[in-house]
């Protein structure tokens, strides 16, 4: 009989769930705030979506409301037939860089560790005790975001600290998006018949990271000890001087919980234009003359092709540049934005190509003909990779 598994995906404003019966996806959920309330989407293993308005208690309960879904619609009698939970875990420190049985020293471990990256940490902590609550006699599991770039170069891993203040406090870059990394990786190989050897993956969506990838492993990435660092975020402001926080905390008495809210929620895309962090409203208003939108977008992309020509470089030479996650899959235009130019360095984008992934949602190369790089888009399934751990794993 096929193992039966949830998986989970806990953001700071939504929840995502996903049930599968061995590896076929049986329905999904999305708990998310909507216009003026709160609203879930399921979809069946069709992807026939099915829109209902909730409350923002059954937001806050969205495991209990999930399982009643599961069972209403047939696709278990009772919550007893579900073998395994699997909750993506960001979450840094070298502890939660393998999957493990959720248990209560995990759950102590979390808890003590929500003073590194409070808005990531937190929000799935919380969501984690209130499933262990309500249901007690399921086995859920952490799958880390972080565990694929466990095999980060030394000289990527470690930032300039006193070393023995670094070690106690456990201070490195960790990376996140792994298991995003790990699923693309998968098609990769299966789509060319082998994993090429030096290919740079950009995870661009309302968090993104840029990863280098060395034989199949990760070499280096953008985010680091948290999800903070790196590129410009929807939210989040990526890079900056540490000495601008120094000033910035003096200058606005900020406590340090202030200033990590700042940095994660009141930065990035919707800082810099004034008005959005949707990329795709942003495209609007710069085509209707806003400055600041394009400002905001053309930070956005230089930083991108910043990050992949230092990788680019690092990794002595490039095969395959992946393009992954919802801009990255869906918005031809940033594509092009972020390649404009680099045509003498080997990146020469397909225009009809490039638009036509996105006008037909779908996912292949998109270079022109005999080029050195190929430029791909793949869409990434972190759910789907996290139930496939949980099942290669043989976990329960």
């Amino acid at each position: 009989m096929e193992k039966k598994c949830l998986v989970i995906n806990v953001g700071t404003a939504s929840k995502k769930y996903a049930f599968y019966s061995g590896a076929q996806k049986l329905s999904s959920s999305h708990f998310e705030k909507g216009n003026g309330g709160f609203i879930v989407t399921h979809k069946d293993k069709e992807g026939k979506e099915n829109k209902i308005s909730i409350t923002e208690i059954d937001f806050q309960n969205s495991s209990t409301k999930e399982i009643e879904f599961l069972i209403s619609s047939g696709l278990i009698k009772d919550k007893s037939e579900i073998n395994a939970v699997g909750f993506r875990i960001v979450c840094p420190g070298e502890y939660f860089n393998q999957t493990r049985k959720i248990d209560a020293e995990y759950r102590q471990k979390m808890k003590a560790d929500i003073i590194k990256a409070p808005l990531h940490i937190a929000a799935i902590s919380d969501e984690v005790e209130s499933f262990v609550t309500t249901f007690p006699e399921i086995a859920i599991y952490g799958v880390s975001d972080g565990a694929f770039h466990a095999t980060l170069a030394k000289e990527a891993r470690y930032y300039a600290l006193a070393n023995d203040m670094a070690k106690e406090l456990g201070i490195q870059r960790f990376g996140y998006h792994g298991i995003s990394m790990q699923s693309v990786l998968r098609k990769l190989g299966v789509s060319l018949g082998k994993i090429p050897s030096n290919i740079i993956i950009c995870h661009l969506g309302s968090g993104s990271s840029i990863t280098a990838v060395k034989d199949g492993k990760s070499f280096d990435t953008s985010m680091g000890f948290t999800p903070l660092e790196g590129l410009v975020m929807s939210t989040r402001s990526g890079d900056i001087d540490a000495g601008a926080l120094v000033y910035l905390m003096k200058a606005k008495n900020l406590s340090p919980d202030q200033l990590n809210e700042f940095l994660n929620k009141k930065c990035g895309l919707l800082e810099l234009s004034g008005k959005s962090d949707d990329i795709r409203e942003l495209i609007k208003l710069e085509e209707g003359g806003d400055e600041q939108a394009k400002l905001a977008l053309d930070l956005w992309a230089y930083r991108v092709k910043k990050y992949i020509g230092s990788y680019v470089l690092a990794l002595g030479g490039l095969d395959v540049l992946v393009f992954t996650a919802t801009v990255g899959e869906r918005s031809w235009i940033m594509r092009q934005r972020i390649l404009g130019g680099l045509e003498n360095l080997g990146f020469a984008i397909d225009d009809v190509k490039n638009k036509k992934i996105t006008e037909t949602n779908s996912e292949g190369e998109i270079q022109r003909d005999g080029s050195q790089i190929k430029i791909m888009v793949v869409k990434t399934d972190e759910m789907e990779e996290i139930n496939r751990q949980l099942l290669d794993g043989k976990l329960f």
